[in-house]
């Protein structure tokens, strides 16, 4: 498991480096487009490195904000907070910020770019549904995936997905109204840089399915590596092994969720089955997250 951790965090570290890497590509294409010229690209190159920045620094906000998290006070959520603070010492981790969300659907996701500056949001739905063993079992998890520095590559996703799908929107309606037509001078400049604009097309096309893949990448062996180590936290496999079986019962969508959070949250938040909702087959194909299945027969054999 430790060495899985190491592994994870040297993953984290290639992802994030991707996801620039891929902003700026994207960027750098909308640029070639709208016929931006060097100094078009230098300023591409500039904006993506400062989304890159700001989605460091406040991509927690960011998503937080998406799920309407609001803070938990400790009068109303007393053992939220208790369960959380015993966890913490277990784990020698800072205790994070906590939230609520106001959602009958039972979820829950940490967030944050490293156990200093964490946050963890649960549902209204999951403090209602889960006895306090299944809770703990929950926030476990999540607290996994703080001390693993999980959270920071996730999290960054979230404004990295969703700069990627603004900008390819922008440029392909910039196209679409007619911002692209070259003038005279730009036909005589046609060759190489009419190549590469045609790349720079195609780029923005598939992006937005890019950014999903990489999104997919983020998520699925971390959640199974924070099962077992919130379960080593708590040294009780069947609290979250009910928890878990709580939440495959469950039919409630998530409707605090969005696709650019889905691989944030401990179960798919999205629909994915006819009865949940329509898009059901789509979100399938791109599933961020194990079937729950899967991870119960996991913590089954510990």
């Amino acid at each position: 498991m430790y060495e899985q951790i190491g592994q994870n965090k040297r993953r984290t570290v290639v992802l994030v480096g991707a996801f620039v890497v891929f902003v700026a590509l994207v960027a750098i294409a909308v640029n070639l487009l709208v016929r931006g010229g060097p100094i078009g690209f230098v300023v591409a190159v500039l904006i993506a490195a400062a989304m890159a920045f700001a989605g460091y620094w406040k991509s927690d906000s960011v998503a937080l904000a998406m799920s309407r998290a609001q803070p938990a006070e400790r009068a109303q959520f007393a053992q939220y907070h208790n369960l959380v603070e015993g966890l913490c010492i277990a784990a020698g981790l800072p205790k994070p910020r906590l939230y609520v969300i106001e959602d009958d659907a039972p979820n829950a996701f940490a967030t944050g770019r490293n156990p200093e500056h964490a946050a963890v949001a649960v549902t209204t739905g999951l403090l209602a549904k889960m006895n306090r063993v299944e809770l703990e079992g929950v926030l476990a998890h999540e607290l996994s995936h703080i001390k693993n520095y999980d959270i920071l590559v996730s999290t960054l996703a979230v404004t990295m997905v969703g700069i990627v799908i603004l900008l390819s929107d922008f440029a392909i309606r910039f196209l679409w109204w007619g911002g692209g037509r070259n003038s005279s001078s730009d036909r005589q400049n046609s060759g190489p840089m009419a190549i590469l604009s045609i790349l720079g097309f195609f780029l923005l096309i598939f992006s937005p399915i890019i950014a999903r893949l990489l999104q997919f990448a983020v998520s699925r062996n971390r959640e199974e590596l924070a099962d077992v180590s919130g379960v080593g936290l708590t040294r009780y496999p069947p609290g979250l092994i009910s928890a878990l079986e709580k939440l495959r019962d469950d039919q409630t969508v998530t409707h605090s969720a969005s696709k650019a959070t889905a691989h944030l949250w401990i179960e798919q938040p999205v629909a994915r089955t006819p009865e949940e909702g329509r898009m059901s087959r789509f979100n399938r194909l791109f599933d961020t997250h194990p079937p729950l299945e899967e991870r119960i027969e996991r913590l089954r054999e510990l």
